[in-house]
């Protein structure tokens, strides 16, 4: 397992690679129990990240291996589908994980989203269109959405 630290419009970025797949983003700077040095794997996640935020990249295309149980695993493929600057309520994608009352859930497998942005769980919002949670905090999905131009 390996990961790298770089600095970003969002402030520190922190991802982690483990066999040439990308398993984690922390938007902090982060010290893991693993060697500390990019790969090809990281580099292209920076490289991609660096697009998205500078409003050159509206999708990614990375070797993703994010580690949940089954429903966060469905959940977070659904949050894949999500076009940029769109937005779903968590009730929406709790249909499409085929439970409409699993919307607290829904919020859980966000909140475990372990490659937030590369898996845009940013996109996914109240059923008032109120921007509810976020592991890194409102301003930051404020932030993304606006980056988007996301109609709420």
């Amino acid at each position: 397992m390996n990961y790298y630290t770089k600095n970003t419009l969002l402030g520190d970025v922190t991802i982690v690679e483990e066999r040439g797949f990308i398993t984690n983003l922390f938007l902090c700077k982060k010290q893991i129990a693993a060697n500390y040095r990019a790969t090809e794997a990281i580099n292209e996640g920076f490289l991609q990240l660096e697009e998205y935020l500078t409003g050159e990249r509206k999708s990614f295309n990375l070797p993703l291996n994010p580690k949940g149980t089954k429903f966060q695993q469905r959940v977070w493929s659904i949050l894949l589908n999500i076009p940029y600057g769109e937005t779903r309520t968590y009730k929406e994608v709790a249909a499409l994980a085929g439970n409409e009352k699993a919307s607290r859930a829904v919020g859980s497998a966000n909140h475990n989203n372990p490659i937030p942005i590369f898996i845009p769980c940013h996109r996914v919002i109240g059923s008032d269109k109120s921007l509810t949670g976020f592991a890194y905090g409102l301003g930051v999905k404020e932030k993304l959405l606006d980056l988007e131009h996301a109609i709420l």
